[in-house]
């Protein structure tokens, strides 16, 4: 039968595309199925504000009448003004074992966005790089961590026999907290005293201030990474409320000289953990469920960090690391995950292989160029 391929217009038409991942990975043990609240949020324009610089187009592949595959196309206008290029980029892919489907969602989507007139196309990004992004390219035999991406090993083949090409990599480190390096505590104090900083928890009795501080922060250290796009006001709000529901404190981490925040460093408890056994759904018993198991996570994911230009070079990230794996080891954390980072940020790989990392995962962003 053809495969047709339309755009999501309706709300039965997005309930489709929600829970279609559903069928891709049914008996996957290691899938975290997103809670569909949340998905409904992040896909509602009235609610999401990336939506305020940005469009998004959603596509449903139907054969026969059911649905075997889904994708969303997205200018981000944001990225494009940031980095002065002219791209679009792609998303939320899902899709059964047939290149014929991939190949016609695809077509679809590069439709949509070669009459705006970019040059490529570029992803997964869903939606952009402050949220999950690139294609898992190993070990599969684990579940993700919280906000990173999952996908089946034939998603490889999908993509690169339609002609993506690889744009960048980024890597996942592991590290036990029983195997902090010996050298690690006078490094790290040696680098402290070198780089005249402090390292302080966020004070969350105040804390809409503290996250002003941070966004300031986070703009600037991130601002000459690949592919990065700085978060508007009302982005890094949303953000904050929906972190401050399952921080802790102790893992917020803020570098200060003479006062002035030049380093950020968050790391949250993986909740993937929890989401795991809720199958997307909070009511009418996920919540139990979740606080249940909430109490159980002894892993996290280093899920951020940065230090803005002028103190880059001075070893504050190694700090930053050794510091998340104290309070791992002061809270009886068995390890975690710094993720991610790009292959191309030398100090950053570097900083995470002398504290005991070990790139465990690889995910690629791919491009596509139209001409």
């Amino acid at each position: 039968m053809p495969i047709t391929v339309r755009e999501v217009k309706n709300k039965s038409d997005l309930n489709a595309f929600i829970k279609f991942p559903w069928k891709v990975y049914q008996g996957d043990p290691n899938w975290v199925p997103p809670l569909i609240l949340d998905m409904k949020d992040r896909l509602n324009p009235k609610k999401n504000p990336y939506f305020d610089h940005s469009q998004v187009a959603l596509f449903l592949a139907e054969r026969d009448g059911e649905i075997c595959g889904r994708i969303a196309a997205t200018i981000n206008n944001n990225h494009n003004k940031f980095h002065q290029e002219n791209i679009g980029f792609f998303g939320f892919f899902e899709c059964e074992n047939r290149q014929e489907t991939t190949n016609a969602l695809f077509d679809r989507a590069g439709e949509y966005l070669k009459k705006t007139g970019v040059s490529l196309m570029r992803g997964p990004a869903n939606l952009s790089s402050n949220d999950e992004w690139g294609l898992l390219l190993n070990a599969f035999d684990s579940p993700p961590m919280v906000m990173m991406t999952y996908n089946p090993p034939y998603y490889i083949d999908l993509l690169e026999n339609y002609g993506f090409v690889k744009a960048m990599d980024v890597y996942a480190y592991w590290a036990n907290t029983n195997e902090i390096p010996d050298k690690a505590p006078r490094i790290a104090e040696k680098l402290k005293k070198r780089a005249d900083i402090t390292v302080r928890t966020v004070d969350m009795k105040h804390f809409w201030e503290e996250v002003e501080r941070i966004r300031e922060v986070y703009n600037s250290a991130w601002s000459r990474n690949w592919g990065f796009v700085p978060l508007t006001p009302k982005e890094f709000e949303k953000v904050a409320k929906d972190m401050k529901t399952i921080l802790d404190p102790d893992f917020v981490f803020i570098a200060e000289s003479q006062g002035k925040p030049v380093g950020f460093s968050m790391t949250l408890p993986d909740v993937n953990q929890a989401m795991i056994k809720l199958n997307g759904r909070l009511l009418p018993f996920g919540i139990f469920k979740l606080l249940y198991y909430v109490k159980k996570i002894r892993t996290v994911r280093v899920i951020t960090m940065g230090v803005i230009p002028e103190f880059l070079k001075r070893g504050i990230d190694a700090i930053f690391y050794y510091e998340n794996l104290l309070a791992a080891q002061r809270k009886n954390i068995i390890g975690g995950e710094f993720s991610w980072v790009l292959e191309t940020n030398d100090m950053m790989n570097r900083a995470a292989v002398h504290l005991g990392g070990k790139a465990y995962k690889t995910y690629r962003l791919y491009d596509y160029k139209f001409f």
